[in-house]
């Protein structure tokens, strides 16, 4: 993509204005928060120190509306205290020696930048921490002064923790939400295999719903009973949903259907089927052939699955009793399911109708199972977390991270910004290094696609603002009123658009200022002229500066296939030793290629709105090489879904595939990373032999795991 499209299609995204559910409620008490501090501030220490507390206070309330599993109140505390200690340190330092104060704005900002390698969560408060500090630092005029205005920051962040634990809001929404979109998942899942047995599943909500189900240990005293068990159980469902849908194991089910009611004596009645419900309609008659018979029993069946999990996450998301239709239930308890179905289908209905039973019943309001200390994910407090923050900080520290490029970029366009702020003709010099910490980003496309919404943002808040301040006149108490209810749509249509809640920050920012007697023309031409200087100084600390994912695409597509390969061999090394197997080996595998595998699905999302040409690795390359991956991951998971019994002989010849397949795996990641094509010549040798395992049961689905293999070479070699 050349630089001219690259720029035309970040502005584009900066300027896209998103639909997404609004959180009102939510909004208006950050809001009143925010306007209990200025009031106090105002009628008790005047409006510098309202102006502080303020500053305090909104920030508290943004942590607290970040993508984050965290309790809000530890998120607003920690955005608010942290902002306190910033300030004064900072008017410490700043009040005595303006070199003094760039050297500590160095220092700040490149710890911001850094902490980008915990999280976004982390990184975002962090810099906006930074950015407030620009500002704060020049309000106090005195040590006490600025200790007074840090309390008062403090305080801010105190009272809208304070407001959250008071007047909660839908109580465990974010990890209602996060659940129930898995299981919707897996119901949208199940009605796709119906007519693409193949169908793609992508593994995103059972991530983020078990980085939901991860709570600390007050949390795992206080969570809802129900939200505890349904992700395990989405989990088992999905592998159980890929193998009834599966048009090798449909087959073989007609077949040996039909074979059994051949050879079954006509003395001998069948099972007695579990009972349907009462008002379910009774099965109709067919002449249709068994091979169709089991198949239309196959897709009825997925779409049942798919309305029970429907419901179970309505359910979840509301805290409402499940409301399951009657003619799923009758499909699933149906009396003919056994003559249709034989063998691996007929096992995986009978598994799907009882996870789907343990779906319901945990789904209940109040009727799932509490979870053991030993079941539950635990996260670190915020204080035990340190040692974490510090080894993902300093395994960042090292040459060609893009974590520490932007830690250093966003530490030289801050600096520079602040300089040319104050050599300007202009006041408040802080806005053009406020301005680039704020858009400055790891990734390209979000620092220019931010740089532009943040100038457009601004230029549309000012022009607004200073068209009410013209208008209106108002003083001190109306231009705080006026702030908070700007800050009130921020909050609202935050996750709208950047460039939306940029119009607000604006005119939040006119009002605040305002309340302290500063007039619209001292504050509305600096902030425009000094916000476009920092936003093109953050694009030019990228251009000069890069951290282009296009290059690294190989590394992500080496790191999802060796970790394939390892979870492949993980599920081969089951069937090799039933009873001495770990099952975590083959949890633990999976969850590592389904991190690879997103790592690699937003690496692409990253480099596809870059101005870089592709370096070995062409668009149609990568999407075929990826297709080839996710066969291979779902080929995997097939086999997972029939692993063996403990008490099962082991399969001979398994032990030496999974350690072929680990092999070369691992090797076709290092050739891929070297730009060579890899090559699968252990794998085939040990098929072609034909003993052992490649001559068992194993035989038909490593062939298959193996023609996915190749598939990547093919990709690669194109």
């Amino acid at each position: 993509m050349s630089w001219l499209r690259a720029l035309k299609h970040t502005a584009r995204s900066g300027m896209k204005i998103e639909r997404t559910r609004l959180e009102p409620l939510v909004a208006l008490r950050g809001a009143a928060g925010l306007a209990i501090v200025i009031a106090a501030g105002l009628t008790l220490l005047g409006p510098a120190s309202a102006a502080s507390s303020a500053f305090g206070a909104f920030m508290a309330a943004i942590a607290s509306f970040q993508q984050s599993w965290r309790p809000r109140p530890v998120l607003a505390l920690a955005s608010g205290l942290t902002l306190a200690v910033s300030t004064f340190v900072g008017y410490l330092v700043g009040a005595s020696h303006t070199g003094l104060f760039l050297a500590l704005l160095a220092v700040w900002t490149f710890a911001a930048g850094l902490l980008w390698a915990v999280g976004p969560t982390a990184g975002i408060i962090a810099s906006g921490n930074v950015a407030i500090m620009l500002v704060t630092v020049t309000l106090p005029t005195s040590v006490p002064q600025a200790a007074g205005h840090a309390a008062m920051i403090a305080a801010g962040g105190v009272v809208q923790a304070l407001l959250i634990v008071l007047f909660p809001i839908r109580r465990w929404g974010a990890q209602r939400d996060a659940l129930a979109d898995a299981l919707a998942a897996e119901a949208d899942y199940a009605r796709r295999l119906r007519h693409d047995p193949g169908a793609p599943f992508d593994p995103q909500p059972l991530m983020r719903a078990r980085a939901a189900a991860t709570v600390t240990p007050r949390q795992a005293r206080r969570r809802p009973a129900e939200l505890h068990g349904a992700r395990g159980l989405a989990e088992r469902i999905r592998p159980v949903l890929a193998s009834l849908a599966d048009p090798r194991t449909a087959t073989a089910a007609a077949a040996a259907a039909a074979a059994r009611r051949a050879e079954a004596p006509d003395d001998v009645p069948p099972a007695a089927p579990p009972p349907a419900p009462a008002d379910a309609p009774a099965p109709a008659p067919s002449s249709a052939p068994a091979g169709a018979l089991a198949e239309d029993r196959v897709r009825e069946l997925l779409a049942a699955a798919g309305s029970v999990l429907d419901a179970a996450a309505r359910a979840i998301r509301h805290g409402e009793p499940v409301r399951v239709p009657a003619p799923a239930l009758a499909v699933l308890r149906s009396p003919d399911t056994a003559d249709l179905l034989a063998g691996a289908p007929l096992r995986a209905a009978r598994r799907l109708a009882v996870l789907l039973d343990d779906v319901l019943e945990t789904a209940e309001p109040g009727s799932g199972r509490s979870a053991g200390p030993g079941e539950v994910m635990l996260r670190p407090s915020l204080w035990r977390l340190a040692p974490r923050v510090w080894e993902s900080v300093r395994a960042e520290l090292r040459p060609g991270s893009p974590i520490l490029r932007h830690a250093l970029r966003v530490t030289a366009v801050a600096c520079a910004g602040l300089v040319i702020g104050r050599a300007l003709p202009f006041g408040h010099a802080y806005w053009a290094p406020m301005a680039s910490v704020m858009v400055m980003r790891p990734d390209f496309s979000q620092t220019y696609s931010r740089a532009v919404a943040r100038f457009t943002g601004t230029l549309v808040g000012v022009a607004v603002a200073t068209g009410i301040v013209q208008l209106a006149h108002p003083g001190m108490y109306l231009s705080g009123l006026f702030a908070v209810v700007s800050a009130y749509l921020m909050y609202v249509l935050m996750r709208t658009g950047y460039a939306v809640s940029q119009v607000f920050v604006s005119a939040y920012v006119v009002f605040l200022l305002g309340m302290g007697g500063l007039r619209w023309d001292q504050t509305v031409p600096d902030r425009v002229t000094l916000t476009l200087v920092g936003g093109v100084l953050a694009m030019l600390g990228y251009a000069l500066y890069p951290a282009w994912e296009t290059p690294r695409l190989r590394h992500r597509l080496a790191d999802w296939t060796a970790a394939n390969g390892r979870y492949a061999a993980a599920v081969l090394a089951q069937y090799a030793d039933p009873a001495g197997a770990r099952r975590a080996d083959v949890r633990d595998t999976l969850l590592a290629a389904r991190d690879a595998r997103i790592a690699w699905q937003e690496a692409v999302a990253r480099a596809a709105g870059e101005p870089v040409r592709h370096r070995g690795l062409s668009r149609a390359a990568a999407d075929a090489a990826a297709e080839a991956l996710a066969a291979l991951g779902r080929g995997t998971m097939l086999l997972e879904a029939h692993l063996p019994e403990r008490a099962h002989e082991p399969v001979p010849g398994a032990a030496g595939l999974a350690e072929a397949l680990r092999t070369a795996t691992e090797a076709g990641a290092q050739a891929v990373r070297e730009g060579r094509v890899p090559e699968w010549g252990a794998v085939r040798e040990l098929l072609d032999e034909g003993d052992g395992a490649a001559a068992g049961p194993l035989r038909g689905p490593a062939g298959r795991l193996l023609d996915s293999l190749d598939e990547v070479s093919e990709a690669l070699r194109s």
